[in-house]
């Protein structure tokens, strides 16, 4: 192998530029993670037949690339160990699906960012692989997983977010279709976007409403139109601001404390359930805990029914009040066959 073979093998030689750069690129990417791997394998991960696998390997081989085919029952193609790809480099798009890491497949499905993720963490693999250290050690991504879906979550944006955050690039003003969660049918309303935001499975767009910062779920935002206004936003506020500052609000909201009593064997089950409306947690006495939660409202406490017979509210009395009469709606609504 001459010096020139082992110089960066990126852009590729002109000989191959009318060949499809990025079959090539992919090819040289999966061997620099493994040096190694059979024509069979090449050719599924490809999505090429095994001859045109062999036919991009010989034409790599004559413009200078250390790569070649080895038959035999151990054979394959190879990748010579000196050779160092510099083909690691990412392109723009590729550095802005990587900006927006922790979202899950499907969101990045929903981006239209899948391919250009998987084009960029095939380079980052090929630089983690030619760097040196101990091959023994496991890379963190094989021991760490993150899902930022819900659980038992299947709410769908109804809108493309793709589309969306494209629009968003504007910065101009939108006229949306929306339906709070307590109104049967959607109103117009001109708002001024920062952007959107994926929390636990879900879509918002963060916007200000007349100069009222609010969140419109995606899967109650029915359509939109950009208008030629300039949005007019805040002065240095960002979209993370913007959310900072919803989220607090959001998460903060507790006028109402709520006493209840719990089995000490419920209180994971609560934590999941309540989250950080949970204020208080009392030690455990007789195998039970009492526990604060907080409240926007006293009507929220409907919440508190999914636990059915492990809770007993204690205070304040309109809690109270308000769970037995929701129990005495649902026994009457039970005790007559359905119709």
């Amino acid at each position: 192998m001459t010096a020139a073979s082992r110089q960066n093998l990126s852009p590729f030689p002109q000989r191959l530029v009318s060949m499809k750069a990025s079959r090539l690129l992919h090819l040289l990417l999966l061997l620099q993670t493994r040096q190694r791997i059979t024509t069979t394998e090449l050719a599924g991960r490809l999505e090429v037949s095994r001859r045109t696998v062999l036919r991009d390997v010989e034409a790599l081989s004559t413009a200078g690339v250390p790569v070649y085919a080895e038959r035999g029952r151990n054979g394959g193609i190879v990748l010579l160990p000196s050779a160092r790809l510099n083909a690691s480099h990412l392109e723009p798009s590729e550095l802005e699906a990587l900006s927006v890491a922790g979202l899950d497949s499907a969101q990045l499905e929903r981006m239209g960012l899948s391919a250009v993720w998987e084009s960029a963490a095939r380079k980052i693999a090929a630089r983690q692989a030619a760097a040196p250290g101990s091959p023994s050690l496991l890379q963190l991504a094989d021991l760490v997983l993150v899902d930022s879906t819900a659980w038992f979550a299947d709410s769908e944006a109804a809108v493309d977010v793709s589309d969306l955050a494209s629009a968003l690039r504007h910065r101009r003003r939108l006229r949306i279709q929306y339906r709070r969660s307590a109104e049967n049918q959607a109103s117009t309303r001109v708002v001024d976007p920062y952007g959107i935001v994926a929390k636990s499975g879900r879509w918002y767009l963060i916007a200000d409403d007349q100069g009222n910062g609010r969140l419109f779920a995606l899967e109650r935002l029915s359509s939109y139109e950009q208008l030629d206004a300039p949005a007019a936003l805040r002065a240095s506020e960002t979209l993370r601001t913007r959310w900072a500052a919803l989220k607090e609000r959001t998460e903060g909201q507790g006028r109402v404390s709520v006493t209840v009593r719990l089995p000490e064997n419920g209180l994971d089950l609560a934590r999941r359930i309540l989250g950080n409306r949970i204020h208080d947690v009392s030690d455990a006495e007789n195998g039970w805990c009492t526990v604060v939660v907080r409240y926007p409202d006293i009507e929220s406490v409907r919440q508190l029914l999914q636990f059915g017979d492990h809770i007993e509210i204690l205070t304040p009395e309109t809690a109270r009040e308000r769970i037995s009469q929701l129990a005495r709606d649902l026994v009457e609504r039970h005790s007559t066959p359905a119709s």
